[in-house]
């Protein structure tokens, strides 16, 4: 479905991505964990043709990517920043259905029609906005932000989900039932998910594959039992950490060993 080969990425003489591929297929729910500066949102930026890989290749549909307009791009990936920024005030509701607007033929406002507004409403419940179609976004608190802005990429029915720090601002309940959501997503509507993310142990219990990486190289791939061990994470965070088994998924659940000094 979305497919990056041996993709490297470059800002001025600096290296951000180096040689890295990366297959994404229905029901993936992929998370790409490292440190500050590995190059983790340069990735998933490329993923969504808002950059242009130096060398190698994104796919989408076995086409590249530069294939498809803008529109095109729109209908089949979404996006999922850290924080709306926006430069005026718009409603929640008018924001969401902005998510439907690469699938207008009008090109005006005005144009939702009642399946763009029942789409709408159903990712406001989905997202515990149902209360907040009236409210201005940038009256929202941080969390429920960014609980605007997935729905707003849910609205657009992509098959492709991307998603930068999708967690960021939310308190612990919206966390894990933001990434139930994408989980049952994927897994009931066959959609794929791209997760950026410096929650290891949110990564561990909802993905079903992770990527490391580590000044813009791939150091390992696989599914979060294979990759999120105590020698890779060690190396590619820099810090010890101890893993073993959530008691109640069986998971790997990282703990961050830190020396005391007293």
């Amino acid at each position: 479905m979305l497919e990056a080969k041996n993709v490297s990425i470059t800002y001025g003489k600096r290296p951000a991505v180096i040689n890295v591929s990366l297959h994404v297929s229905p029901g993936d729910m992929t998370a790409i964990v490292g440190a500050n500066g590995a190059g983790k949102s340069s990735l998933l930026r490329a993923l969504n043709g808002a950059i242009q890989p130096s060398s190698g290749e994104i796919l989408l549909d076995d086409k590249p990517l530069s294939f498809f307009s803008r529109r095109a791009i729109g209908r089949r990936i979404a996006v999922v920043t850290q924080e709306a920024l926006l430069a005026f005030p718009v409603s929640v509701l008018s924001y969401v259905l902005g998510g439907r607007y690469a699938w207008s033929t009008s090109g005006a406002w005005g144009w939702e029609s009642e399946r763009d507004l029942e789409i709408a409403f159903e990712v406001l419940q989905q997202t515990e906005l149902e209360n907040f179609g009236a409210r201005l976004m940038n009256e929202l608190s941080g969390g429920e932000r960014q609980r605007a802005v997935l729905a707003r990429a849910l609205a657009t029915e992509a098959g492709i989900l991307l998603l930068d720090e999708p967690t960021a601002n939310l308190d612990l309940a919206h966390q894990a039932s933001m990434l139930q959501l994408v989980r049952a997503h994927c897994d009931q509507r066959g959609a794929a998910a791209v997760i950026v993310t410096h929650d290891i142990n949110l990564a561990a219990e909802f993905a079903n594959h992770v990527v490391l990486l580590k000044s813009g190289h791939m150091i390992a791939a696989g599914t979060p039992r294979e990759v999120l061990t105590e020698e890779l994470l060690s190396e590619v965070l820099a810090i010890k950490v101890l893993v073993d088994a959530h008691p109640l998924s069986g998971a790997p659940r990282i703990t961050p060993a830190h020396e005391v000094r007293r």
